[in-house]
C-alpha cells in the first residue's frame, strides 16, 4: 500500500489517494475467488470445485475484482490514515480509480478533526446573580416539610375539591359490571386529576355513607373495551379525610431534624438554600462563560461531526424512553414525528454541542490539563457518595478514561471561570439605578 498524494479539501476534508500493489491485489482476487466458487454453477464442475482460471476465461478477468477491492481496502484505508496521521471523523467516500493486474488504486474522501483556533477564554466577563435568601424563602421550605409530613384526618362534613374521599366503587356497562371498575376502600384525593374525567367532580358535595350513581363517559383515547362509552359508576363515600400539616414549633423541628428548636433549623435552612442558590448561579455563570468560549472558536466543522452527534443525540432519547418503558415507535406516533425529523430538529443543538467540544479540547491541549489516577480515583469516591453506591459497583459500571475525561473537563470550566469577571445581571443593575433615583 501506498499514499500517492493527500489532498486537503473544504469543510476539514481530505482526499487520500491509495495504491494497492499488484501482489496484494492478486492475493485478495484468490480470496475472491475462494469466498464466490461455491455460488457459480460452471458447467462440467460440481459447485464450488471450477478453477477460477475456467470462470475468469468464461466471466472475464474482472469477475472477482469487485470482491478483491472489498477486501483490500479496510486495511489500506486504515494503513493510510496511520501513515498520513489523520484523526478521522466518520466514514471515507469511496472512489475506485483504477484495478487490473497492475493493481487497485481508490480515492478515499473523508472528513478530519478540524483545527481549532482559540478566541477569549481568560478573562471574559459574564453576569453571575446575588444570592439573597429572605425569610419567605425560609417558611417555603418550612411549608414543604410540613406539607410531607402532614396526615390525613378524618372530618364530618361534605367532600369539598382537595379532601382525599375514601370510597367503594363499581362501573357498570349498560347494567354489565365490566373489568377493571371496581375498588373498595379507595383513597381518592379531589382535584388530582387521577381517575376518568368527571368522576372526581361528582364526589364534591357527597357526605360519609352517601351513595349515589354517576354518568361517566370514557375518552375516545380510552382502552378499546371502553373508549367513548357511556357507563354508571355506583359509588359510597366511606369517609372524608384533610390533610393536617403539623405547627410550625420547636417538636416539628425535633421531628424531622437534628435540631432541638426551630430557630436552629431555620438558621440550616437558610444555610442550605443559600449553598443551593449560589451553586445555581455559578452553574449559570460557568455556563455562559463556556458558551462565549464556544462562540470564540474558529473552527471549519465538517458537517460528518455534527450529523454523528445529532444521531448520538437521537440515540440518547431512544435510550431514556426505553429506561421509562416507552417503545420508541410508540412515541414517535405521540408527537406525530419520525426519528429522521427527531434528528433534524437535533441539529443545531449537535452544532452547538460540537463548538462546545472542540473548543474544551482546544484548551486541554494550550493549557496541558491532565488528571492524575488520585484525581480518578477521588471522582469516583464522590460519585458513590452521591448515588449511595459502593465504590467497587461504580468502577464497574464507568470506565475510568471516561472519568478522567470529565475530570479534565471540569478543570477546563474552572479554569475559564477562576480567570473571568462577574457583573450583575441587567435586572440587576436596573434595579440598583432606581434606588439611587429614589434617593
Amino acid at each position: 500500500m501506498s499514499v500517492t498524494s493527500c489532498e486537503k479539501l473544504e469543510n476539514s476534508k481530505v482526499a487520500l489517494t491509495v495504491a494497492v500493489d499488484a501482489e496484494a491485489f492478486e492475493a485478495a482476487i484468490n480470496k475472491a475467488y475462494l469466498k464466490l466458487r461455491g455460488k457459480m454453477n460452471i458447467p462440467g464442475f460440481r459447485p464450488g470445485k471450477a478453477p477460477r482460471k475456467i470462470i475468469e476465461h468464461m466471466y472475464g478477468a474482472e469477475i472477482f475484482y469487485e470482491e478483491a477491492v472489498n477486501i483490500v481496502l479496510p486495511d489500506a484505508y486504515e494503513d493510510a490514515v496511520k501513515e498520513k496521521e489523520l484523526q478521522v471523523v466518520g466514514y471515507p467516500q469511496v472512489e475506485l480509480e483504477s484495478a487490473g493486474k497492475d493493481g487497485v488504486t481508490f480515492k478515499c474522501t473523508v472528513a478530519v478533526y478540524p483545527d481549532v483556533k482559540l478566541g477569549q477564554y481568560k478573562g471574559l466577563e459574564a453576569p453571575r446573580a446575588e444570592v439573597k435568601v429572605m425569610a419567605a424563602d425560609v417558611n417555603a421550605r418550612l411549608k414543604e416539610m410540613a406539607e410531607r409530613n402532614s396526615r390525613l384526618v378524618s372530618v364530618e362534613r361534605a367532600v369539598k375539591k382537595g379532601d382525599t374521599a375514601n370510597i367503594d366503587f363499581e362501573g357498570f356497562d349498560n347494567g354489565v359490571a365490566f373489568d377493571g371498575g371496581k375498588g373498595e376502600n379507595y383513597d381518592l384525593t379531589i382535584g388530582s386529576g387521577s381517575f376518568v374525567p368527571g368522576f372526581e367532580e361528582q364526589l364534591i358535595g357527597m357526605k360519609s355513607g352517601e351513595e349515589k350513581d354517576i354518568d361517566i363517559t370514557f375518552p375516545e383515547d380510552y382502552t378499546a373495551e371502553l373508549a367513548g362509552k357511556a357507563v354508571v359508576f355506583h359509588v359510597k363515600v366511606n369517609e372524608v379525610k384533610v390533610k393536617e400539616a403539623p405547627a410550625l414549633d420547636d417538636e416539628f423541628a425535633k421531628d424531622v431534624s437534628e435540631f432541638d428548636t426551630l430557630k436552629e433549623l431555620k438558621a440550616d435552612l437558610k444555610k442550605k438554600i443559600t449553598e443551593e442558590r449560589k451553586s445555581a448561579a455559578q452553574r449559570a455563570f460557568e455556563d455562559l462563560l463556556m458558551d462565549k468560549v464556544a462562540d470564540g472558536i474558529e473552527a471549519d466543522i465538517p458537517d460528518d461531526m455534527v450529523d454523528m452527534q445529532a444521531q448520538r443525540m437521537v440515540d440518547n432519547l431512544k435510550q431514556q424512553l426505553a429506561s421509562q418503558g416507552i417503545p420508541f415507535d410508540q412515541y414517535m406516533k405521540i408527537t406525530g414525528g419520525n426519528e429522521e425529523s427527531v434528528r433534524a430538529e437535533a441539529k443545531e443543538p449537535a452544532r452547538r454541542q460540537v463548538r462546545m467540544d472542540l473548543a474544551i479540547d482546544a484548551i486541554i491541549k494550550a493549557e496541558k490539563l491532565d488528571a492524575s489516577d488520585d484525581e480518578v480515583e477521588a471522582e469516583m469516591k464522590k460519585l458513590a457518595e452521591q448515588y449511595g453506591m459502593e465504590l467497587e459497583n461504580v468502577k464497574k459500571y464507568l470506565r475510568a478514561e471516561d472519568v478522567k475525561e470529565q475530570v479534565v473537563r471540569q478543570k477546563v470550566i474552572r479554569l475559564v471561570a477562576d480567570s473571568a469577571v462577574a457583573v450583575a445581571p441587567a435586572e440587576e443593575k436596573a434595579d440598583s439605578a432606581e434606588k439611587k433615583d429614589a434617593e
